[in-house]
């Protein structure tokens, strides 16, 4: 026991030894559901994934088993195009090819919507209760749930005939017209008609789908059969539309034939023109005796207008080429009587009588010269005149006869062109109706594209619901669907699970697994003292751990405090285990029931009512007579004690800072029981005056956010927090979890405890 009495010092002299807190670390958040964490949750949660496996197949066979069944039979049609002798033929006859185009147009030609009305008039699909929506729907009236609608909205129709509209029930559809159902049969038949081709052939597999086998049969084979009518009768529509075709054109070749001969004959009755005569009648030489005789009269108008251009410039030896001998002569004698009156001017003067006759011989020689020259031009011009007449006259007829020469080869080369276009026409006219002797005379025309290569049989095993199909797709879904539900409730599952989530949901190390302790093992025993009874166990292994993770830190502390966030997660039981076990180790070690408001120590001890921590803080008692020790170890207690008083300001004072101190130099270990961090504010405060803090979180219990709550009110305060453990460790749900940390409690490890 201890002798030394507790000092009294005075608040100013006195202030709680207070340990810098570490620094916070932040919580590390998972980065999702790898490979091994999916093993794990599927581990775990095992019995979701096999419900769902052995739930889903079974309710899809009693769902497959419940169905109404439906019958497939299928015909096989092969398409090819046949061979035209005739080119003409692969145009406005059958333009086609085998390509995947021609066969998606051939699968919609099966499917068409007239050949299903030819099957649903020919089956009265419009009767059938598969095909009539309208039937099915009259079916509602024995329903027991639309009798009771009924029944109530006639009730009601009294008392409220708004409410009783609303609960009546939709009558049933009427039957529509002939013709309406008729189609909407032959469109929920078409649904029902499955048209694929068969890879890398040209092979139609038709298929049709009915409650009846021998209706599915028989629409089957009806399909092929009208798809191959339909062949065939465009084959036949091909055969009148080529023959049209082709006779139009006789007709249109023959008429513009006959037009062109017509223009031919109108041309040669307007031109002149017969077959090897001469254009015009006119010949070359003709032709040549024109230009000859122009040419020459030209000549003659040249020479006319030349000597006329002469006499009247008055040349000499001009004059006298153009044969005028009197002109010639007088004009001599003109000049031989103007020397005379010169000479005699010369000699005589001017006045005498001798100058005035010779000037008389003068004048009288000039006027026979103008007379003489005035006769001469006027029969040189009439000359000139004469030969231009003439050239005109000639140049008139040769431009006549050019003109009909010319319009006669004209009129020939049109002639001509007609008769090649005419010739071209005859040609064409004769090809043409070769072509239509052809056309008409094609035996392959009348076969179908198509032709039947196995005929529907009567199924003998319903096509749907296929129970082993559905039984394995549920299979599938189930499984599918439990991995989700597994997902899920990993998600939804907010409680701290293993060490792992420790670091990553708070960011502390986990120091222990303290194991749940069943009643089985228990026995007789108290949990409190299953440490000391079964030193060996894993329970008791789990205390040595978390001692020596407190021991093996930097800085091991004396005053460890432990606290938890709600109550109820095992902080009591995990203080005096803890403490138990140094004990049994040979520490000295002093258990402090911080826990003021609902202690828990003197129960565990059995000290109920004894004088505690409140009377020592209170000065109501002394140290050394609080003090007790354990009856099963050589652990020292302090109860929480007898006061009852609001705590906050005694953990607060000088005195609890100076009981610490004291206890500090006497033992090794000191453990503070302390209140849950959550709502009491002791629990901080007693954390901030000890070393470090240790939280108890229970395993699978306690949500993540309440111990990060609780983590981050004792940061705030300053509380070296070290570590966690997690308590109440079912050990073999957690062994079979997949955590990393459950091969702690693996079945290898059985020889190293004992229960």
């Amino acid at each position: 026991m201890l002798d030394r009495p507790v000092e009294s010092r005075a608040p100013a002299e006195r202030r709680p030894n207070l340990r810098q807190a570490p620094p916070s670390v932040e919580p590390i958040e998972p980065e999702g559901m790898t490979v091994t964490a999916l093993i794990a949750a599927l581990r775990r949660r095992r019995w979701v994934l096999i419900l769902c496996a052995l739930l889903f197949p079974a309710v899809a066979y009693i769902a497959a088993k419940n169905l109404t069944p439906r019958y497939t039979a299928s015909t096989s049609v092969l398409y090819e195009t046949q061979n035209f002798r005739d080119p003409v033929l692969m145009g406005p006859v059958l333009a086609e090819s085998t390509t995947d185009a021609i066969i998606a147009s051939q699968i919609e030609v099966v499917r068409s919507l007239s050949v299903m009305r030819r099957v649903a008039r020919h089956f009265n699909l419009d009767d059938r209760r598969e095909f009539a929506w309208w039937l099915r729907d009259a079916e509602r009236v024995s329903t027991p749930w639309y009798r009771l609608r009924d029944a109530l909205a006639q009730r009601l129709q009294a008392v409220s005939p708004d409410l009783a509209e609303m609960v009546a029930p939709e009558p049933p559809a009427e039957v529509p017209p002939k013709d309406r159902a008729e189609t909407q049969a032959a469109e929920e038949a078409r649904d029902r008609l499955l048209v694929t081709v068969v890879r890398n052939s040209r092979v139609l597999q038709i298929q049709f789908t009915s409650e009846d086998p021998q209706l599915a049969r028989d629409v089957a084979n009806m399909a092929a059969q009208l798809y191959i009518d339909d062949q065939l009768e465009a084959k036949f529509n091909a055969v009148r539309r080529a023959n049209d075709y082709l006779g139009g054109q006789v007709r249109d070749l023959r008429q513009e034939l006959q037009q062109t001969e017509q223009q031919i004959a109108e041309l040669r009755a307007t031109s002149g023109i017969q077959r090897g005569t001469n254009p015009g009648g006119i010949s070359a030489e003709q032709l040549s005796k024109l230009n000859t005789d122009l040419i020459e009269m030209r000549n003659r108008q040249a020479n006319a207008e030349a000597r006329l251009a002469a006499v009247r410039g008055g040349g000499g030896s001009d004059i006298t080429a153009l044969g005028a001998s009197n002109l010639v002569s007088q004009r001599a004698a003109l000049d031989a009587a103007r020397a005379d009156l010169e000479r005699l001017r010369s000699t005589f003067g001017d006045r005498h009588p001798d100058v005035a006759q010779a000037r008389s011989r003068v004048n009288d020689a000039q006027r026979a010269v103008g007379g003489e020259t005035a006769r001469v031009i006027q029969v040189l011009q009439t000359e000139a005149n004469a030969a231009a007449a003439s050239v005109r006259s000639l140049e008139a007829q040769l431009r006549q006869q050019e003109a009909k020469v010319n319009q006669s080869q004209t009129a020939e080369i049109q002639i001509n062109a007609l008769e090649r276009s005419a010739e071209a026409l005859r040609s064409l006219l004769r090809q043409v109706m070769e072509r239509s002797q052809l056309t008409a005379s094609q035996n392959a025309i009348e076969r179908s594209d198509a032709r039947v290569l196995s005929v529907a049989t009567l199924p003998g095993v319903p096509s749907f619901p296929k129970v082993t199909l559905f039984a394995a797709a549920a299979l599938v879904l189930g499984i599918l669907f439990g991995l989700l539900v597994i997902w899920f409730l990993e998600q939804s599952d907010s409680t701290i699970r293993s060490g792992d989530e420790v670091r990553s949901a708070l960011g502390l190390p986990n120091l222990a697994l303290v194991p749940m302790l069943r009643r089985g093992l228990l026995g007789r025993h108290r949990v409190e003292d299953y440490v000391v009874r079964k030193p060996l166990s894993p329970f008791a292994e789990s205390m040595r751990t978390l001692r020596a993770a407190l021991w093996l830190g930097a800085e091991p502390p004396r005053v460890v405090v432990i606290t938890a966030a709600r109550p109820g997660e095992g902080k009591t039981t995990t203080s005096v285990a803890l403490a138990r076990s140094a004990a049994m180790n040979g520490e000295r070690v002093l258990l402090i029931d911080c826990d003021v408001r609902q202690p828990s120590l003197g129960r565990v001890f059995r000290a109920e009512g004894a004088a505690g921590i409140t009377d020592l803080l209170l000065g109501q008692a002394v140290l050394e007579r609080i003090i007790r020790r354990d009856h099963l170890t050589s652990l020292d207690y302090i109860p929480a004690g007898a006061a009852e008083i609001h705590s906050l300001g005694l953990f607060m004072s000088e005195a609890m800072a100076g009981l610490l101190d004291r206890v500090r130099r006497d033992y090794d270990l000191i453990v503070l029981d302390a209140p849950p961090a959550l709502a009491m504010a002791d629990a901080r405060v007693v954390a901030r005056l000890a070393d470090a803090t240790l939280l108890c979180v229970k395993w699978r219990d306690t949500p993540r956010s309440v111990v990060r709550n609780s983590l981050g009110l004792l940061e705030d305060a300053h509380a070296r927090v070290v570590g966690a453990c997690l308590t109440q460790v079912d050990a073999k749900v957690h062994g079979r979890s997949g955590y990393a940390d459950a091969e702690v409690y693996h079945p290898r490890y059985g020889g190293y405890f004992r229960e």
